[in-house]
């Protein structure tokens, strides 16, 4: 080899190992950040350890205690009055046309009509009968009732409120 010829492969051997060691730190450095940025955390997977870990309780002392305890009470109320179907309404005729109407005025599903031939095998029942299928659900032969008409958030004493409507606008 010439003079000229090992001396271009010395400086490109130079060139060469210094980009490698370049590539080398670059490769660290960025191994370096990954490791100390903070991962995101899913919301969902933050709001299950949250409702986890929630205590189960308080604890109320004293009078401040009793004040705590009495807006909690306050605020439980509130809140489970406000999940009652229909505003906690008591009027049956209310209830039957936003709920019943669509099954007991058309039949579907083999409701009864609301006629006297429709109803009156089943109010011969007594109303007890009619109260525990229309808040416990019944599936029979003639046909399919679901559990609270099939909207939970009505109490027992709603849809008994319903029933006796019902009973009493059969035509």
């Amino acid at each position: 080899m010439r003079n000229y010829d090992l001396d271009f492969l010395k400086k490109f051997s130079m060139v060469i190992g210094f980009l490698a060691a370049l590539t080398l730190a670059l490769i660290l450095f960025a191994h370096y950040l990954q490791g100390t940025l903070v991962p995101e955390q899913d919301p969902a997977v933050a709001k299950r350890t949250l409702s986890r870990i929630a205590p189960a309780g308080a604890v109320y002392a004293g009078q401040t205690g009793a004040a705590q305890q009495a807006a909690a009470v306050a605020a439980a109320a509130a809140k489970a009055a406000s999940q009652v179907a229909y505003g906690g309404t008591m009027d049956g005729s209310q209830i039957f046309g936003n709920l019943c109407t669509g099954c007991h005025t058309s039949g579907a599903g083999g409701a009864p009509m609301m006629t006297a031939a429709g109803m009156g095998a089943r109010a011969g029942k007594g109303k007890d009968t009619l109260y525990k299928h229309a808040i416990e659900g019944f599936t029979g032969t003639a046909g399919h009732m679901p559990a609270k008409g099939g909207n939970p958030a009505l109490t027992d004493d709603q849809v008994k409120a319903t029933v006796d409507w019902m009973l009493a606008n059969v035509k």
